[in-house]
């Protein structure tokens, strides 16, 4: 289901489109999820560079794709990788968001994992 939406938004937006990069992003998720981590890989890494360069290096967007490849890396015991990814997305979040929010406290959760 996740492909055959990425496949229809970049006919439908072209490879670059936000929307792309989310279906990039809900992809690498599943896969990491599963353990697939080398077909998460890609995906996570082209979701992070689409926010980058069509939102700017400080979104929330940005974030998530930060905090889905730190953990991503984190899960394959690649902590010295994991850690730069999640205390940049900890920094974003942390300016845009409360210092209990969920999403705060789980990248904060994840760099205490990686101690």
């Amino acid at each position: 289901m996740h492909q055959r939406a990425l496949s229809r938004r970049e006919r439908a937006l072209g490879p670059q489109h936000p929307n792309v990069a989310w279906s990039l992003s809900s992809l690498a998720a599943l896969y990491r999820e599963q353990g697939r981590y080398a077909e998460a890989e890609p995906a996570a890494v082209r979701s992070l560079a689409i926010r980058e360069r069509v939102l700017g290096p400080d979104h929330n967007h940005v974030a998530n794709s930060l905090h889905n490849l730190g953990l991503l890396c984190r899960d394959q015991g690649r902590f010295a990788e994991a850690r730069p990814l999640l205390e940049r997305c900890l920094a974003i979040r942390e300016a845009a968001l409360e210092n209990d929010h969920p999403d705060t406290v789980a990248v904060r959760t994840a760099l205490e994992e990686l101690a």
